[in-house]
């Protein structure tokens, strides 16, 4: 059974009982938070959470329209106006980024004896994140994929979304591997929110097809190549086509940790350095070891003299097409040669790789992965974030292109490392204050400006706000609620 079909199933069924008990997805945002009225409560914890509910409410009503939930990708609160444009699956990801992070706060509140704000928001935000992922089936099409293993049929996220689902072009370049990390990420958090099985089932999904992408190619030592590319129309291996499947992978070890589930390892033969094996293992060993093996690719090749991490192995030889072997009659990916590490350094890719090191950290107790944190902490916000640059007593964070959304990962790092490093809440209290000084002088309409500390343009025209924008700030914001919920234990 393709995952396509399955998706449509199971989703379908999952969704349609949701709404039966809650009411309809109208009905069940159709009371959100005052919109325009700025929230303030003398509890920080509280009033972060009621203003991440607050954003995403306002944000659904604006930025989706139709019961396909179709996401315009800008809106200009001065204009009134939603683009045409739709927003890119990543784009649309931010979203159920923002429910998920929602969720964990108010499920945190409630499992510390706070069930307040859970009864009023908790079941209406399930509702609407299970129909935020029934509709990125409009995201999904299906192709055949020469990896370096093998050769498969698969059904993935398209860049774009088409007009019906499961019929998107995800040839070539038309899909990436990083968009099916972050839905991989999401998918794991819905299944730890709500116990839906077919969460789970959907991130191994994708899981196996990111880990189809690794390079398994030998050098001539017998060692892996390793690296994934961005995509498979692609042969650059980028931080975030990395990174961002470190702590997934230590998730699905956690959930199969003291289990026999066994899963295929594809890998090649270290004689020959040609044939093409495949064994069974234990999922939790499997998912384990490939965490490893990414953080370690990474951290060899993309960490910079700085302490964070540039773009991209890049700079191919002989060029940047992709090549292939052929091996007994078949036809496989092969290496090709990166020379070097190339591009800026975007927060995002810092803030995976810090994640990855507090979850590798957690579950392996191994002292490098401690110390690895607390250095590229402490490096990220000396290099990411400039005191006084715009406001006196306040750190700036690049606003320019999607630093907005990436900003929101290092944030996400920064928690993730807290329990390790406690110097990281002074970065955390950072971006409250960043936060709290757009929203208490620049909130409009409900909408916050792309420049937190700048605010919006005097000319009209140039305040197209990206949704995403306004989906990592309510994410950001129910992030600082659980940390302010963690400073009290």
């Amino acid at each position: 059974m393709k995952f396509s079909r399955k998706l449509k199933s199971v989703f379908v069924a999952a969704v349609s009982a949701l709404l039966v008990q809650y009411g309809t997805l109208t009905n069940a945002v159709a009371n959100p938070l005052h919109e325009e009225n700025p929230i303030r409560s003398s509890d920080l914890e509280n009033q972060n959470l009621l203003r991440a509910i607050q954003l995403v409410d306002k944000s659904v009503a604006t930025y989706f329209k139709g019961d396909g939930m179709a996401m315009g990708r800008f809106y200009n609160p001065d204009t009134k106006e939603l683009s045409q444009e739709r927003g890119s699956v990543w784009m649309y990801t931010a979203a159920i980024e923002a429910v998920n992070a929602i969720l964990t706060g108010l499920k945190s509140q409630k499992d510390n004896g706070n069930a307040t704000l859970y009864n009023q928001h908790y079941n209406r935000n399930v509702v609407l994140l299970k129909s935020l992922f029934e509709n990125a089936a409009y995201y999904l099409g299906t192709f055949k994929l020469i990896s370096f293993t093998q050769e498969k049929e698969w059904t993935v996220y398209a860049v774009d979304r088409v007009n019906e689902k499961g019929k998107a072009n995800v040839t070539g370049i038309l899909n990436v591997y990083d968009d099916q990390m972050w839905l991989v990420r999401e998918l794991l958090d819905a299944y730890h929110l709500t116990d839906d099985s077919s969460f789970l089932e959907q991130a191994e999904y994708l899981t196996d097809y990111v880990l189809d992408g690794w390079d398994t190619t030998l050098d001539e030592k017998g060692l892996e190549h390793g690296g994934i590319p961005w995509g498979p129309g692609y042969v650059t291996k980028h931080a975030c086509s990395n990174g961002p499947m470190v702590s997934p992978l230590v998730w699905l070890h956690e959930i199969y940790k003291g289990k026999n589930d066994k899963i295929e390892h594809r890998y090649i033969d270290v004689k020959d350095k040609k044939t093409r094996r495949v064994s069974k293992v234990k999922k939790s060993d499997y998912y384990l070891k490939f965490a490893q093996k990414v953080y370690d690719w990474q951290k060899r090749y993309l960490l910079n003299n700085q302490g964070v991490y540039t773009d991209m192995m890049g700079d191919c030889s002989p060029d940047c097409s992709i090549a292939y072997e052929t091996v007994k009659g078949i036809k496989y990916r092969a290496n090709t040669f990166l020379k070097s590490a190339v591009g800026p350094s975007f927060s995002y890719n810092s803030g995976t790789m810090l994640s990855g090191a507090a979850d590798l950290y957690r579950v392996t107790k191994l002292k490098n992965y401690l110390e690895d944190a607390k250095l590229l902490s402490h490096a990220s916000f000396d290099y990411f974030a400039k005191i006084g640059k715009q406001v006196p007593g306040y750190y700036s964070y690049e606003s320019s292109g999607f630093n907005n959304w990436f900003n929101g990962i290092l944030l996400r790092g920064f928690f993730n490392s807290y329990p390790l490093n406690k110097d990281t809440g002074i970065y955390l209290e950072s971006f409250q204050k960043n936060l709290d000084y757009g929203y208490s002088k620049f909130l409009r309409d409900g909408f916050l400006p792309t420049d937190l500390l700048k605010g919006w343009d005097n000319d009209k025209e140039k305040n197209n706000l990206e949704g995403m924008f306004m989906f990592t700030y309510a994410s950001q914001y129910a992030i600082l609620s659980q940390y302010e919920l963690s400073k009290s234990k």
